[in-house]
């Protein structure tokens, strides 16, 4: 065999290695260090927002109905701060579909129950530098490893959470998501029915996975569960306590309930920097130095470890499916609080 295929999967593990190493220590430092005060990340927020609303370009998913008439205008900032202070501004309230950020929660569900090596084993963490339905990504793989924040990939992880039946694996889930998000969340119907109808790739793509013995639970039924888990309805407050946890070591900054191990908190967070923004998490993560999720109903999640979370919704996406105006603002935060992980961390006041 090629010495370059030995070594490629060994080093994209070491990468991975690399990643979750980088978040335990950024965690223990933001721990010694003071968060920006409340009255600098309302400036930043503010600024952000005034800089932004009225900002161009991307359009909203149009393969989903439901999303193609989602407001365009609607724009949304929320932040969760690690000690649990919830700042919001604009269009915060709206519950809009959290798509593919619910990926995130179920990976986080299954860790919990089957363990991070497991779901590494038996789905896969790396990157697939594919779009986030691609077939090829699975095809190439000699594995068919997946990452479990793409389609592939979460669908797989929706069928290696153990349950008696399809009921008892939503309750699961549902319960999960209430967690983390300090409420029940609902399921927007509408949505739900738009993206049953329209998901004929990705049943194919399960299907592929099946064929190659790297998928757990009955297809039809595991497609369904991920379908309806990414039809929730969430708002940008929601996936800012959502993401706050993960910031806060498995702990909801909100609620102070316990939501999950600290010790996976880096490895969900290491999924996120090399898969959460698709195609174009190399980018994103080059410019932000943040674990991120998006989703194409115009949401986007940041979490610096020990520190904060935070949320922007508007629903204009890019080519590969993240929201323009999200991706400025964050950025925009992310620098002048000074959050990147891959820059020297001072103190803040």
């Amino acid at each position: 065999m090629p010495l370059h295929r030995v070594l490629k999967p060994i080093i994209r593990r070491l990468l991975f290695l690399l990643a979750g190493m980088l978040l335990c220590w950024s965690h223990s430092y933001a721990q010694k260090n003071t968060l920006p005060t409340e009255k600098r990340i309302r400036e930043v927020m503010q600024q952000a927002y005034n800089q932004f609303k009225s900002s161009s370009g991307g359009a909203n998913a149009s393969y989903i109905p439901y999303l193609a008439n989602v407001d365009p205008e609607l724009y949304g900032i929320a932040i969760c701060t690690a000690d649990g202070k919830v700042l919001e501004l604009g269009d915060t309230k709206y519950e809009f579909g959290i798509e593919s950020i619910s990926k995130v929660f179920v990976l986080a569900l299954a860790m919990q129950q089957r363990g991070a090596k497991a779901v590494e084993d038996s789905i896969g963490v790396n990157a697939t530098g594919m779009p986030f339905n691609s077939v090829m990504a699975v095809e190439l793989d000699p594995q068919r490893a997946v990452n479990p924040l793409v389609n592939a990939g979460a669908m797989a992880t929706h069928s290696f959470i153990r349950a008696p039946n399809s009921a008892a694996k939503w309750t699961m889930i549902d319960d999960m998501m209430a967690k983390f998000a300090s409420r029940r969340l609902s399921v927007i119907q509408q949505l739900y029915a738009s993206e049953t109808a329209t998901n004929l790739h990705n049943r194919a793509i399960a299907w592929l996975l099946y064929s190659y013995g790297r998928f757990y639970d009955d297809v039809s039924e595991s497609v369904d569960l991920y379908t309806r888990a990414c039809s929730y309805g969430s708002s940008a407050r929601d996936l800012a306590i959502m993401a706050g946890t993960l910031a806060n070591n498995g702990v909801n900054p909100v609620s102070r309930e316990k939501v999950i191990d600290a010790v996976l908190c880096p490895r969900i967070l290491a999924t996120m920097i090399t898969e959460g923004l698709y195609d174009n998490t190399g980018s994103w993560v080059y410019h932000t130095g943040l674990p991120a999720k998006s989703g194409v109903g115009g949401g986007i999640i940041a979490v610096a470890p020990g520190r904060m979370a935070i949320a922007v919704f508007a629903p204009p996406l890019d080519k590969s499916g993240n929201s323009v105006k999200a991706q400025k603002t964050l950025q925009y935060i992310i620098d002048e609080l000074k959050l990147n992980l891959l820059m020297p961390q001072v103190p803040q006041g």
